[in-house]
């Protein structure tokens, strides 16, 4: 079966009046958790822009809270799923800001619970990761908020454990 490109969707979605097309967008997020919270992130975000990064850090908070880090593997694994979802969340806000201040939450997290006193290389090489992406998001910024921004970063680079 061949799926329409989105611009053919575009097409036919200009066609539906807005009762059909309110029924459309509530049909579509019972397909999956991600439509759902993508939709009520958009219908939300005008009210309270900082709505996005509060409910993202507390979800990642309380994961944090319930992972396992008393050994390497198991810090290893809790680590890297912290880290699937993180990126599965952040693919939800085109916001750069956003996505820069959960990167670095996660990092400032994987010190703070202890994830890289086990000096695994995995769980090294994806905190170095994470501060690379956050580095690439920030010198994309305008030169006053670059400035805000490395100085966390920095902090963050300079010590691992």
């Amino acid at each position: 079966m061949k799926f329409p490109t989105l611009a053919q969707l575009k097409k036919e979605l200009s066609f539906l009046n807005e009762k059909e097309l309110i029924e459309l967008l509530a049909n579509l997020s019972k397909f999956s958790r991600d439509n759902k919270a993508y939709l009520f992130f958009k219908l939300n975000e005008k009210d309270n822009p900082g709505l996005f990064l509060e409910m993202i850090q507390e979800e990642l908070e309380s994961d944090f809270v319930m992972a396992r880090g008393d050994h390497s593997y198991y810090a290893k694994k809790a680590a890297q799923k912290l880290r699937r979802k993180m990126n599965k969340l952040l693919k939800l806000s085109k916001v750069k800001t956003d996505q820069i201040e959960v990167l670095l939450f996660f990092c400032e997290k994987l010190k703070e619970y202890g994830f890289l006193r086990h000096r695994n290389p995995v769980l090294d090489n994806m905190y170095q990761m994470q501060l690379g992406k956050a580095t690439k998001l920030i010198s994309g910024l305008h030169e006053d908020l670059q400035f805000d921004y490395e100085g966390r970063l920095e902090e963050l680079a300079g010590q691992k454990s």
